[in-house]
């Protein structure tokens, strides 16, 4: 493996995206018949010593959980009509080119005609030369460093593989630097904080994420490196939950998405554009006390938000807030300086508050410029 001048006025602002449901039912999530579950760990290049801690730790999950297990690494399963016996295909620290272009076909219209497929690992350092793959995956390997402790984000604490963690979390494993951010095309679940390790080269870092692809769902994790992750329950029950959703048996509650931009009032802020940004734009020129309204967007039901952000300035706080730009505080977040206006980082937090009219977020901090938003979520 490689080692590698402002405006203080009310305005009405352009809607550019709100996005809806991500999940496969509207209802919470429901007990499934039972289901098979293929295990894929054939290797062509650098091979984990924790594979088979890794599939009997899924062997266990699945007893427990009504769902078999078959481990293979015989590629030769990947056909059309062997592959239709299973809900979901986990992609244990695979690595190299491990199918045939005929298997590449069989996986591809498996996954677009329902399939799930769960990446762990070293799936990201794999079939390098099938876009498709990595289409699926999310984004490849790049580098690593050292095996260390590192302070983990989560940003979704509504998806199955994370409903069970905090806001934060800490843990020790092989942190992947990936060639490219997969933000802009998945939903990212976890991201690592940079600060408190040595060797991220990504900025905005994310290590596990989900998406829908054609008809099917991808889950990813960049951690299991290590055999201790497979006794570690927080690491099993995050691995469990990704083989649920990918296999369709639970449901992912509602995600709004929203760009920074898309404001319907404000006060003092404006739109700043940013090649590195979602659209090329920010929710920029922020100051102490200034706001942005979007009554686009309810607080009805959301626990938690997330928020893209740099700063190039003094950094400081969001206040995540219910019908008007005094209305109820939901929740709070700091947002740190990311050592420039094109370095965007995620800050997240879980809403405590009722809320029930449109969102309005606010601004506070010290003197001067304080940060950009890109784009932020409720879930």
């Amino acid at each position: 493996m490689t080692t590698f001048t402002r405006r203080e006025s009310l305005v009405t602002g352009a809607l550019l995206l709100v996005g809806g449901a991500v999940g496969l039912k509207p209802a919470a999530a429901w007990a499934a018949a039972p289901y098979q579950v293929l295990v894929f760990s054939k290797t062509a290049g650098f091979r984990h010593d924790s594979i088979p801690a890794g599939i009997q730790a899924i062997r266990e999950l699945g007893a427990a959980n009504g769902f078999t297990v078959t481990a293979t690494e015989d590629s030769n399963v990947f056909t059309a009509s062997q592959l239709a016996a299973y809900k979901a295909v986990v992609f244990l620290s695979t690595t190299g080119d491990i199918l045939t272009a005929a298997q590449q076909t069989a996986f591809e219209g498996y996954i677009n005609g329902g399939g799930g497929y769960v990446g762990v690992h070293a799936a990201a350092d794999t079939e390098y030369g099938w876009p498709w793959y990595g289409q699926l995956v999310g984004a490849w390997f790049h580098s690593h460093p050292a095996i260390q402790q590192v302070t983990a984000r989560v940003e979704d604490r509504t998806h199955p593989s994370t409903a069970h963690l905090g806001t934060t979390w800490v843990r020790t494993d092989e942190l992947y630097n990936y060639s490219t951010n997969p933000r802009p095309n998945v939903r990212v679940l976890i991201n690592l904080d940079e600060s408190t390790y040595s060797g991220g080269n990504m900025g905005d870092h994310p290590i596990a994420w989900y998406h829908s692809q054609g008809s099917g769902r991808s889950f990813y994790t960049g951690f299991g490196h290590t055999i201790e992750s497979y006794s570690n329950q927080p690491f099993r029950q995050h691995l469990l939950g990704g083989i649920q959703y990918a296999a369709g048996v639970v449901a992912t509650p509602p995600v709004t998405s929203v760009e920074g931009e898309a404001f319907t009032s404000q006060f003092g802020v404006q739109v700043a554009g940013h090649g590195g940004a979602s659209g090329g734009q920010t929710l920029g020129y922020i100051d102490n006390g200034d706001w942005a309204g979007y009554s686009q967007v309810s607080t009805a039901g959301k626990t938690s938000f997330s928020a893209r952000i740099s700063s190039g300035g003094a950094g400081g706080t969001i206040r995540i807030r219910s019908g008007s730009a005094t209305g109820p505080v939901l929740g709070t977040v700091a947002v740190p300086v990311t050592g420039g206006w094109d370095n965007f980082q995620t800050v997240s937090t879980t809403l405590t508050g009722s809320g029930s009219g449109p969102l309005f977020l606010t601004f506070s901090g010290g003197s001067g410029s304080l940060f950009d938003v890109d784009s932020f979520t409720l879930s």
